[in-house]
C-alpha cells in the first residue's frame, strides 16, 4: 500500500485539485474519477499522470498504462473522492488544450453554443446530449462554471473527453462561426417562430443561455433566426439541458428524414 495517512502531501494536493479552481489552473492537471470515465478518457487518447486506486474498493482493473499508479488505502480513497459511492479508480489528467482553430467539423456541421452556464449538473448534462447526438463542439461562451469541476467530469459521465469543448469570447465564438459559415439560431422564449417549424439541415449553431436570464443581447441580436420551445404552463423556461436535447435531437431528425 503507497499511502494509508491522510496527511500525506500528494493527498492533500488531490483534495485541492478536486476542490480549487486555481489549483487546476496553476498546474495544468484536473482530476477524473470511476472506472468507466476513466476508461472514455483513455479511448479518447488522453494519457493520465497519476493513477490511484484501492483495491479494497475497486472490482475492475485497469492494466497496461505507463502512468504512475499508487495504492491507497480506503479511507485515504474516500477522502480524496467526490462521489458518493466510488469505485476505488481516480485518476490525474493534465487539463485539455483546445482552440477554435483545432476544431474539425462534419459536413453539416452542429455546434453548440453556452452562453454563461453557471451549474457543473447542467454542462455535464448537455455534454452527454452532445456526445449521444455526435455534436461538433460545444462553444462555452464566457462560463460562470469550471469546465474541469469535477462535478461537470461526473455529470458527463467522461463525455467532457469525447467532445471537444472550447471556452471562448462571445466576439471570438461568433466571428469564428461566420468564417466556418454557420447559421446562428438562438433559443429565446421571445421569439416567434418554434424550434420545430425552421429548417436546420444547413450548417446550424444552436445557442442556449441560463434558464433565469436566457441569453444576453449579443446572442439574440447578432442570431440569423431566433427559435422558442412552445411553453403551456405555468413555468416560463425550461432546463437549459434539456432545452439543448431538445433542439439538437431536432436538427438530427430534420438531417435523417
Amino acid at each position: 500500500m503507497d499511502i494509508t495517512s491522510l496527511q500525506n502531501p500528494r493527498v492533500k494536493h488531490i483534495v485541492k485539485l478536486r476542490d480549487d479552481r486555481r489549483t487546476r489552473k496553476e498546474h495544468g492537471s484536473m482530476l477524473v474519477e470511476g472506472y468507466d470515465e476513466i476508461q472514455l478518457a483513455l479511448s479518447a487518447g488522453h494519457k493520465p499522470q497519476t493513477l490511484l486506486t484501492s483495491p479494497e474498493l475497486a472490482s475492475r482493473q485497469i492494466a497496461g498504462l505507463s502512468a504512475e499508479t499508487l495504492t491507497v488505502s480506503r479511507h485515504v480513497f474516500e477522502k480524496i473522492s467526490y462521489r458518493d459511492n466510488p469505485d476505488g479508480w481516480l485518476a490525474i489528467f493534465p487539463i485539455p488544450q483546445v482552440s477554435l482553430e483545432d476544431l474539425k467539423l462534419n459536413a453539416p456541421p452542429l455546434i453548440v453554443v453556452a452562453e454563461s452556464i453557471e451549474k457543473p449538473g447542467n454542462l455535464g448534462a448537455m455534454l452527454r446530449t452532445a456526445d449521444a447526438a455526435h455534436v461538433d463542439a460545444i462553444l462555452l461562451c464566457d462560463p460562470r462554471v469550471d469546465l474541469w469541476n469535477p462535478n461537470v467530469v461526473r455529470a458527463s459521465r467522461g463525455a467532457v473527453f469525447s467532445v471537444p469543448v472550447v471556452e471562448s469570447e462571445n466576439r471570438s465564438a461568433l466571428d469564428w462561426l461566420r468564417r466556418k459559415k454557420l447559421q446562428v439560431f438562438a433559443a429565446t422564449p421571445s421569439a416567434d417562430v418554434a424550434y420545430t417549424d425552421v429548417d436546420m439541415r444547413q450548417p446550424v449553431a444552436i445557442a442556449v443561455g441560463t434558464e433565469d436570464e436566457g441569453l444576453t443581447d449579443f446572442w439574440v441580436s447578432n442570431a440569423d433566426i431566433k427559435v422558442k420551445i412552445p411553453m403551456m404552463g405555468k413555468v416560463n423556461s425550461l432546463n437549459v439541458s434539456v432545452s439543448t436535447a431538445l433542439i439538437v435531437y431536432e436538427v438530427l431528425r430534420q438531417r435523417e428524414t
